[in-house]
């Protein structure tokens, strides 16, 4: 869905929401899986008003922003220097394959259907060209990170 990469307290973390059901959300924190809730009025690109709470020892609180910083745009994952592979997001089993070698494919089209945590997940490709190698089937158990399929980037896509 989407991905931000926020600092708390001068640390560094990248965040990828994966899907949002009513006041709950699955997220991936620097690549871990959570299961996250945000209070009513929120939402998971737009934080909930922080509560303040009464005075206590001088701990400085986090800057918070109004409105997010734009997220910087997504870079082609590439595990082991291998260009144009579409990788797993998050342990699970393969439900369908979308494509076959030989098909065209564009940034942002559903290459994989992956049931995690007993939800159908969308995996798509970051970089459009050529699918080159499919390297799962229906049935994979998948773990993260694990390879997919790989496209070759197409000049000009």
């Amino acid at each position: 869905m989407s991905r931000y990469r926020i600092t708390i307290q001068e640390k560094s973390f990248e965040v990828e929401i994966l899907a949002v059901r009513g006041d709950q959300a699955r997220v991936l924190v620097n690549g871990r899986p959570y299961e996250v809730k945000f209070a009513a009025g929120g939402s998971p690109a737009r934080p909930a008003p922080v509560v303040p709470t009464p005075p206590g020892p001088a701990a400085p609180a986090p800057l918070l922003r109004k409105e997010p910083p734009a997220p910087r745009p997504l870079q082609p994952m590439r595990p082991g220097g291998e260009a144009g592979a579409v990788v797993a997001p998050m342990p699970g089993s393969i439900l369908e394959v979308l494509v076959q070698v030989g098909d065209r494919v564009k940034p942002g089209d559903t290459v994989v259907k992956l049931e995690a945590m007993k939800m159908e997940n969308d995996v798509k490709t970051l970089v459009g060209g050529v699918v080159r190698d499919v390297r799962v089937a229906k049935g994979s158990n998948v773990s993260v990170g694990e390879v997919l399929l790989v496209v070759s980037q197409a000049e000009g896509t």
